[in-house]
């Protein structure tokens, strides 16, 4: 049997970035905890972190990581039943708010994630901690034990987890009217080598989408050309309209930004999204997973 009081010192460690942080956390002695660690790890007989400059977990140490989150949503969901909803930490009024991470692309969240969920967050009284990454690497977070479920480009269930297909994301080529007409050629077809001679708008150094469209659509791998990174949706799709340079915006953000057109109408790049998650699940989960699922139902493109 785990102790308990040994796991939440692991997750205050892991959580709090330090021993002496989770020390405070917990109000005990940095002895007290690193006791704590260390009556686990032997218990185990392995080693649950890699303690440098930054403490981070070892693969055991996910794995129970994982754990601990689990047990602390299906608590809080005994709590709830138990005493009404009147349990546990409370907000104004009495309400108990619990709460719940996930990891996701940028692109999701501001296009169809949120609105999806917003109605179920209200009405069960849930809170998000929402790691944001690119969709290629969220899966990451997910096998980390960081969070309880991402939106991800990863078609193969991870250990533990259910993959389930959300649809389709389509994005297409933009950029200011300006830019468009530098990239075409006198009879207005659009020229690669132009196109390559403006920079690209980039979300960030993992965003591998324009390349995808050069491949696609140009057969070019692996093209050299410069490139600005703004990693945020409204600063990514600002530096477009101000004519910085070209990039991949989602379909659903080209109806409100009227100040960008496709560099190659009709040419896209599909990316198809799943929702990896647990496959024991709290019931705030199962309500979140089920919320997501009918949110990309009624957002994002049938998958194929």
């Amino acid at each position: 049997m785990l102790d308990a009081r040994q796991l939440e010192a692991l997750a205050a460690v892991v959580e709090h970035g330090g021993f002496g942080p989770a020390a405070q956390a917990l109000s005990l002695t940095l002895a007290a905890v690193s006791l704590r660690i260390k009556s686990l790890e032997d218990t185990l007989g392995q080693r649950l972190l890699v303690r440098g400059k930054q403490v981070r977990a070892t693969p055991a140490g996910q794995a129970l990581l994982g754990h601990v989150k689990q047990v602390r949503l299906m608590e809080a969901d005994l709590l709830d039943g138990l005493q009404g909803g009147m349990a546990g930490e409370s907000g104004q009024g009495g309400v108990r708010w619990q709460s719940l991470s996930v990891a996701i692309n940028a692109d999701s969240v501001a296009s169809w994630f949120l609105p999806g969920v917003a109605p179920l967050l209200r009405r069960h009284h849930l809170v998000l901690e929402i790691v944001i990454d690119d969709q290629d690497h969220t899966h990451d977070a997910l096998k980390s034990g960081d969070v309880m479920g991402c939106v991800t480009t990863l078609s193969s269930a991870m250990r533990g987890c259910v993959a389930e297909p959300l649809g389709v994301m389509r994005y297409l080529c933009v950029g200011a009217p300006d830019l468009v007409r530098r990239c075409r050629t006198p009879r207005g077809a659009v020229s690669p080598h132009k196109l390559l001679a403006q920079p690209a708008v980039i979300f960030n150094r993992k965003d591998a989408l324009q390349d995808a469209f050069l491949e696609q659509h140009f057969g070019l791998r692996q093209p050299h050309y410069p490139r600005h990174f703004a990693p945020a949706v409204e600063a990514f799709e600002t530096a477009l309209e101000l004519g910085l340079g070209w990039g991949m915006v989602p379909e659903q953000h080209l109806a409100k930004r009227p100040g960008l057109e496709e560099i190659l109408p009709g040419a896209a790049v599909d990316v198809v999204l799943y929702w990896q998650h647990w496959a024991h699940e709290s019931i705030s989960a199962q309500r979140l997973t089920a919320a997501v699922k009918t949110a990309a139902r009624e957002h994002l493109r049938p998958p194929a």
